[in-house]
């Protein structure tokens, strides 16, 4: 018997916090489809693979019936959420914003639905927030905030900590919170989903609504939220911070190639949660195939969420130049393999020492200079910290390719 939305998101690890997990099962499973909605700020012209993770959380929702609402935080993205950061954001400029926004739009339409049965609603909260003055703002939202209860938050007491909260990032909660009450008079969105870093912002728009219908004497609207847990490596790591930077989803800032050599070269452990979230596999199979053979699993893995991201045809290709160079076939057809032992490895080996073990280079200080310049990928990733410390987690199978400008490659074999 199939399983129930509720139940599926739950076994693929999608459900992390809720408000009250008990009434979101009953929204989700029974009775007519529910309104929801996935609040993305355009900080950027693009979108990360946070951001993308969650989108598949809309698409599995909306293939059930339930309709989602993308909101681009046209208004939010002027304050900046303090969320996680030590220091105060960039402050962006309105024309920045306005570029973001287009850019971010187009994105989102690529992950979920916006024609056809059940279209999603892709809006901006520029629409109801800028027409609000200050003071009815702060009258009608500032009232119901408690400024105590705030600075508790891990949002705000991060930054507290760090002496530099300022009154605009106070803002920001206050604002998000009013998405979900605006939503619901507008569109009866009844739920909010997000990632976990948003559970404080998540929470304050189903209190503040529950304020305002005690203020008004009104019947509770018992809106709820659920958060899904952040992209985090089997190290610990942040997931979709490489070597060169942030793993984006548009292919103009992060080359496809890059994009799937980033999940090629994810740690064993990470495998069957990462199929779990980014494929259509039953959860038995991907069990099945990650016990069977975990390398195997790993290449389909990587194929699957470069196929969601990029399309087939790229995923394809992609998949293909990997082999190559990996394979010793077509571009790396007379690559030279040079043996290093096992303990230079597990010792740990500095990267410019290494490079120099490969004849790449004249000298060290070439080595280094190529380093910094980006000039040199391991394993199709750039490296371009002197001071790395190569182990064996840099391999694949016993292997390291390492890459000089387009065309000259060695692999390093552990013997």
């Amino acid at each position: 018997m199939e399983k129930k939305i509720f139940e599926m998101l739950k076994e693929r690890g999608y459900i992390y916090q809720s408000t009250n997990e008990e009434a979101v099962m009953e929204m989700l499973n029974e009775g007519e489809p529910k309104t929801f909605y996935l609040g993305i700020d355009p900080t950027a012209d693009s979108l990360h693979i946070g951001h993308f993770f969650a989108l598949t959380m809309v698409r599995r929702l909306q293939e059930k019936g339930h309709h989602p609402i993308i909101v681009v935080g046209g208004a939010t993205a002027l304050i900046g959420d303090p969320s996680g950061k030590k220091d105060m954001r960039k402050m962006l400029t309105k024309e920045e914003v306005e570029h973001n926004k287009a850019e971010v739009k187009e994105l989102v339409k690529r992950f979920v639905r916006v024609d056809g049965e059940n279209p999603a609603l892709i809006l901006d909260n520029s629409e109801w927030i800028n027409p609000e003055s200050y003071i009815d703002f702060m009258r009608k939202i500032g009232i119901h905030f408690n400024v105590n209860k705030m600075l508790a938050t891990d949002c705000y007491r991060n930054r507290l900590e760090e002496g530099g909260l300022t009154f605009l990032e106070m803002g920001y909660m206050l604002m998000q919170a009013y998405d979900f009450v605006y939503l619901n008079e507008k569109y009866g969105c009844t739920l909010e989903i997000g990632g976990s870093d948003q559970w404080a912002n998540m929470v304050a728009g189903v209190e503040l609504a529950r304020k305002m219908d005690f203020a008004e004497g009104k019947e509770d609207r018992e809106l709820q939220t659920v958060t899904c847990p952040l992209l985090i490596k089997a190290d610990g790591e942040k997931m979709g911070k490489t070597a060169s930077g942030t793993l984006w989803v548009s292919r103009e800032k992060t080359t496809v190639y890059d994009f799937y050599q980033m999940f090629i070269n994810s740690y064993d452990e990470d495998v069957e949660r990462l199929l779990s979230f980014f494929s259509d596999y039953e959860m038995e199979d991907i069990k099945r195939m990650c016990k069977e053979d975990i390398r195997e699993a790993k290449k389909i893995m990587a194929f699957e969420v470069t196929k969601l991201v990029h399309g087939e045809e790229e995923a394809l290709k992609v998949k293909k130049a990997s082999e190559d160079i990996f394979g010793n076939k077509g571009a790396s057809e007379n690559t030279e393999s040079i043996e290093i032992a096992e303990k230079d490895i597990n010792n740990g080996i500095d990267v410019l020492d290494l490079l120099m073990l490969t004849n790449l280079f004249p000298s060290k200080s070439e080595a280094r200079r190529m380093t910094e310049q980006n000039g040199i990928k391991f394993n199709g990733e750039k490296m371009n910290d002197i001071k790395h410390i190569v182990t064996e987690k840099d391999f694949i199978d016993s292997e390291l390719v390492i890459q000089k400008g387009k065309k000259q490659f060695i692999k390093l074999v552990i013997k």
